[in-house]
């Protein structure tokens, strides 16, 4: 083993290796401080460029790639309060809070030491890792996939805030809306209105768009002043460092966590930065502070993310089994560079291996250290004032948002589901059990399926093994301690932060609507003939129905805390005449346009009316600035390969790019 770890060093250290880790790690950076993007389409954009590179340096150009994504999408999510990618919406809670404090520095710098601790660990685990993983990952079957999402649901009650009954409705929503379009077991279409666009139902990263940034983006506009309160960017690198230092521990069982579910194939990123978070909070003595700027918020997802990748590399390797999207990819440009994953390539080339292992280890130390001399320019975002950056964020949401399926209907949905967001964050329902009820559904009817079908040939020893039982007790502990938190938070509450009592009715409103609309959909699974295609979809319907109808009614009767949050603190007293109505009305401006005459068109009609108008720039300035957000648009496409979203002008007059 010895002879083969000097291999694999001498293989990183040859220069040509060095420049194309580099480069791929450029890339990744790149690519990763736009939100919505993320690993796949990086790796997609580099595929074309792999053919007649040599193996080992066209391996460190993806590993590159896709160790540092989940390190510089931490920009966005901190700075902007949007996710970079799935593997980072955890960050959002307490990061983009402590941006608003001015100490946007501090976050970056805990996030950005967490990220290369995790990284370095998921590659010192996977090193050690290769000569037994076969036992560890084959000891995952069905039973402990569905125990694992449910663990992941369960935790989601360590994150809710006051209120258990919001917090199931808005789980059981997230799930429902998952569950529109084809079902993974007989294929009957749900809830689709005969619409072709909703037979593939709705995508991550549309949803996590709608859920996070919109209503971020909405309230940062609406005040019209900087993302940070204070107007400065503040010190506090070795803070940072410091912080990081003091959690240690915790930095150490989260990465150990993310490498952990990396390994089982099918969970991936989007459940593990929610798991790590709900850890950080069930090991918090005070846990008051989450969701306000606990430190801790952000150190526990950002060791997670990063470890998850040397993770998710073990399946991929060992069985050619992708353990994400992104994994996927990946296994597609080995292909390509005459690799094949599997057990013949420890066989015949374990020195390779170990060359990808360590790759990603010296990927994240080489990202870390870009990110450090990088992050005092990008974090200057943060005392910028936010409606000259909001064009520049709301395009790019457009654009990472029509590449889910390169359809118009995309953006339909975006922004549909965006005013579903606003509404959620104003009245207190919690968005992060919103989003993993969305994450873990498909997951879990299709788990419950296999169970139940597997279940009816070998019996209860099916179900019944030694990682159930441990995962079970991690179920258990985490109810506990998900009931004990709200219990003292409950107990804490200030008296500002009571019910607004004369502000009840519009949240009274949202949930008679959301109540409705359940109704509607429970009608609508009526019409499904195939048991095992409604069962799971109705059960999921009836429960949040039921929920609904409890908080209706201590709504009607004034009864319960939190059922309001006032939010007249994030308007400037300058400008109080901005409603949310108002400010959602630029949305739906660029939204019409782009449907109009497309997407570049479109935006720079919008740009030219909104700079004047809402910005209230100068002439030069709003040129400029369009300039600017245009050329910065155009180019990304064109980097990416990726076309722009056409408008009813498209379809009856023939036009060169960018304007088709």
């Amino acid at each position: 083993m010895l002879e083969l770890l000097q291999a694999a060093l001498s293989d990183i250290a040859n220069p040509e290796h060095l420049l194309y880790l580099a480069l791929g790690v450029c890339l990744g950076l790149s690519v990763g401080i736009f939100p919505g993007l993320g690993g796949i389409a990086g790796l997609a954009l580099v595929l074309p460029f792999l053919y007649g590179v040599d193996p080992v340096s066209g391996l460190a150009l993806m590993v590159g790639l896709v160790a540092v994504i989940p390190t510089s999408d931490t920009f966005s999510s901190i700075l902007m309060g949007i996710p970079g990618s799935s593997s980072s919406q955890a960050t959002i809670l307490d990061g983009f809070p402590l941006a608003k404090q001015g100490q946007a520095t501090r976050a970056l710098s805990a996030a950005f030491i967490s990220s290369l601790f995790g990284g370095i660990f998921g590659a010192i685990i996977l090193t050690f890792l290769m000569g037994f993983a076969k036992p560890i990952i084959l000891s995952f079957r069905t039973p402990e996939l569905l125990m694992l999402t449910v663990l992941g649901l369960v935790i989601v009650g360590s994150i809710a805030e006051r209120s258990l009954v919001k917090c199931l409705s808005a789980i059981g929503l997230g799930m429902l809306i998952r569950t529109i379009g084809e079902a993974p077991a007989q294929g009957s279409s749900r809830v689709t209105f005969e619409s072709w666009y909703l037979q593939d139902g709705f995508a991550l990263v549309i949803v996590g768009l709608a859920v996070f940034a919109i209503p971020e983006i909405v309230d940062l506009l609406r005040s019209n002043r900087s993302i940070s309160k204070l107007g400065k960017l503040g010190s506090g690198w070795r803070e940072g460092f410091y912080d990081w230092w003091r959690n240690k521990w915790l930095s150490f069982r989260t990465a150990g966590v993310g490498t952990i579910i990396g390994i089982i194939p099918g969970l991936g990123g989007s459940v593990v930065d929610w798991i790590a978070y709900g850890h950080a909070i069930q090991t918090t003595p005070n846990k008051e502070n989450f969701g306000k700027g606990e430190i801790r918020g952000v150190i526990a997802p950002e060791s997670a993310n990063n470890s998850k990748e040397g993770g998710g590399l073990l399946p991929t390797l060992v069985f050619g089994i992708p353990g994400s999207g992104s994994m996927a990819i990946f296994l597609g440009g080995m292909t390509l560079l005459g690799l094949e994953a599997g057990p013949s390539l420890f066989k015949e080339d374990l020195s390779t291996t170990y060359t990808i292992v360590w790759s990603l280890a010296f990927a994240n130390i080489i990202g870390t250290v870009l990110c450090v001399i990088l992050s005092p320019y990008i974090a200057r975002l943060t005392i910028i004032r936010f409606p000259l950056v909001a064009p520049f964020i709301l395009m790019l949401i457009l654009f990472a948002s029509f590449q889910s399926k390169q359809s118009v209907y995309d953006i339909f949905a975006l922004f549909g589901l965006g005013i579903v967001g606003i509404f959620l964050k104003r009245f207190g329902w919690s968005r992060p059990a919103f989003l993993i009820g969305f994450v873990l559904a498909y997951q879990s009817e299709v788990y419950t399926y296999q169970v139940v079908q597997f279940s009816k040939v070998h019996g209860l020893s099916y179900i019944i093994s030694p990682v159930n039982i441990i995962i079970l007790a991690a179920v258990g502990f985490s109810v506990w301690a998900g009931i004990t938190f709200n219990k003292k938070l409950n107990k804490n509450i200030k008296s500002e932060e009571q019910v607004v009592h004369n502000k009840r009715r519009p949240e009274l409103y949202f949930t008679g609507a959301i109540w409705i609309a359940v109704i509607i959909y429970i009608i609508e699974l009526q019409q499904i003939y195939t048991f095992i295609d409604k069962i799971f979809p109705m059960t999921i319907a009836i429960i949040t129905w039921l929920c609904l109808t409890i908080l209706l009614i201590k709504q009607l009767l004034g009864k319960g805390q939190a059922l309001y949050y006032c939010d007249h603190e994030i308007i400037d007293k300058n400008n109080k005449d901005f409603t949310i109505f108002q400010t959602y009305l630029w949305f739906v401006l660029l939204m019409g346009l782009t449907l109009a005459v497309g997407f570049f068109m479109g935006c720079l009609m919008f740009l030219l009316i909104y700079f004047p108008v809402r910005a209230r720039t100068q002439l030069l300035r709003t040129v400029v600035l369009s300039g600017c957000a245009i050329g910065l648009i155009t180019t990304l496409a064109w980097l990416l390969n990726r076309e722009l979203p056409p408008g009813i002008l498209q379809y009856y007059v023939e036009l060169p790019w960018p304007l088709r």
